[in-house]
């Protein structure tokens, strides 16, 4: 069953931020009320730079969070860290909130904050699958607008969601917290993480690599420039050239896109987009067309995002040369 992406609802941030800090106790749970994207707490919950994109669950599995959470079963506690800087990073529990933000705002990754987050920019793969999620939790559960309206027009929608949307504000998770500094808090992400949902090898290759240039092109090829910029700490004007090349590139490699079952000669040259296979191939061939190791280990990371542009202009060349190559060969072909 396709994945539904939730991957916008909680932005990422680098564990090692720093800002003036204000420690204080700490909250024990957290009810509907945190998780509206104006609150307080939900404003300052991140996701580490390094997380696997939160796009795990199907459809089912988040319209069976959201009505756990509403009929008031037990829901496995969110495990939190707060940096130096005062930002909530969630350790252990992603998809559990990003799947209780998709009921209270509607975005079931085709919503507003999707929109922004991807620049307008999403697949028509990622569109159906939440307008496929939205139905079945309007149908099974009920929209987040129809339990407020049972609070205020009872006669409007159904006996059952008027039932819950009493119980409401009364329901929380529960939190854990994870003490120490940044050390402490990446080690028991991975712990915790590895044990849940074992994190295959080309991830742990990405993640302990996310800040060398060739691990950076081959996530900013692979969405085309959008969602999540871990170019960010750039400057605005390499920031624009990484992602113009990684547009052009991606262009060429998924464009048209692959329908299935295939029914034309017309077919993307690097196959489904969304496969969990993509990226570490697309890493493997960044690799190849850079003469670089696949360990990483000589690579150092880049600092001003020269690197990353150049390891995406030598792979541009490369497409540019076997698309050459390939064409001609069909001019041979044809006489």
């Amino acid at each position: 069953m396709a994945k539904v992406n939730l991957d916008a609802l909680i932005p990422r941030e680098d564990f090692e931020v720093e800002e003036n800090s204000n420690p204080g106790k700490k909250k024990e749970t957290i009810s509907i009320e945190d998780i509206k994207t104006d609150s307080f707490f939900f404003t300052n919950i991140r996701k580490p730079d390094f997380q696997r994109e939160t796009n795990e669950w199907d459809k089912l599995k988040v319209s069976e969070l959201i009505k756990s959470f509403i009929v008031g079963d037990l829901i496995p506690a969110i495990i939190l860290w707060r940096s130096t800087g005062g930002y909530l990073f969630v350790i252990d529990g992603s998809h559990r909130l990003s799947a209780l933000s998709a009921w209270v705002n509607d975005d079931y990754g085709d919503g507003k904050i999707s929109k922004l987050f991807y620049d307008g920019v999403i697949s028509d793969e990622q569109i159906k699958v939440a307008q496929e999620t939205r139905k079945l939790v309007n149908k099974t559960v009920g929209s987040y607008e129809d339990f407020k309206l049972a609070l205020t027009h009872p006669d409007k929608v159904k006996p059952e969601v008027i039932k819950y949307a009493k119980n409401l504000a009364a329901l929380a998770i529960q939190l854990q917290w994870v003490e120490g500094d940044a050390t402490k808090a990446e080690s028991s992400f991975f712990k915790i993480n590895q044990q849940a949902a074992p994190i295959d090898k080309t991830e742990l290759k990405l993640i302990e690599s996310r800040k060398k240039p060739n691990s950076i092109a081959a996530r900013a090829i692979i969405r085309s420039g959008k969602g999540h910029k871990y170019w960010s700490s750039f400057s605005d004007e390499i920031q624009d050239q990484i992602q113009e090349i990684a547009k052009e590139i991606n262009e060429v490699l998924f464009s048209p896109k692959l329908q299935t079952p295939v029914k034309t000669l017309d077919v993307p040259v690097g196959g489904k987009l969304y496969s969990s296979q993509t990226l570490p191939l697309l890493l493997d061939f960044v690799n190849v067309v850079n003469n670089l190791g696949f360990n990483n280990k000589e690579i150092n990371d880049d600092v001003t995002g020269e690197a990353t542009i150049q390891i995406l202009k030598n792979y541009q060349k490369t497409q540019f040369r076997l698309i050459i190559s390939n064409v001609k060969k069909m001019a041979d072909w044809r006489v």
